[in-house]
């Protein structure tokens, strides 16, 4: 490998990382304040039509599918049930709300970016799924 190419994989190794910590950040902030059941949380939750005796359980699920996507054995794992768990916080928002909001974004964001940063810092995953150029 030339040092050009040992230089881009470390500087995609460290955005990839860089991306996911931003993640893994934003997920245990958001479980933490769910298992703290703090306020906002607690009404959101009433909102969106979950029992407020279920908080434990979907902080738990989220610490879970966060530490599961941080250990790099596990990553891939991880991040699928990252994806589920956001594509969950979605749906449940999408079926209040009935139109885009707020929280339905951030979700779409913090799965795309959990997926790039994961991308750019497996270079297994890089060979599974690799980037196309379009032919001229």
């Amino acid at each position: 490998m030339s040092i050009e190419a040992q230089g881009s994989t470390q500087l995609m190794r460290r955005t990839g990382w860089l991306l996911s910590g931003m993640v893994i950040v934003f997920m245990i902030a958001d479980a933490g304040g769910t298992l703290l059941a703090v306020a906002p949380l607690k009404k959101a939750t009433l909102e969106i039509g979950y029992p407020l005796d279920l908080l434990w359980l979907i902080g738990a699920l989220a610490l879970v599918c966060v530490a599961l996507y941080a250990i790099p054995a596990t990553c891939v794992l991880g991040a699928i049930l990252l994806t589920g768990f956001l594509g969950g916080a979605i749906t449940s928002h999408l079926r209040v709300a009935g139109t885009l909001a707020p929280e339905m974004i951030v979700s779409v964001i913090l799965g795309v970016l959990a997926w790039g940063g994961l991308w750019l810092r497996d270079p297994r995953l890089r060979a599974l799924i690799p980037r196309r150029r379009l032919a001229r």
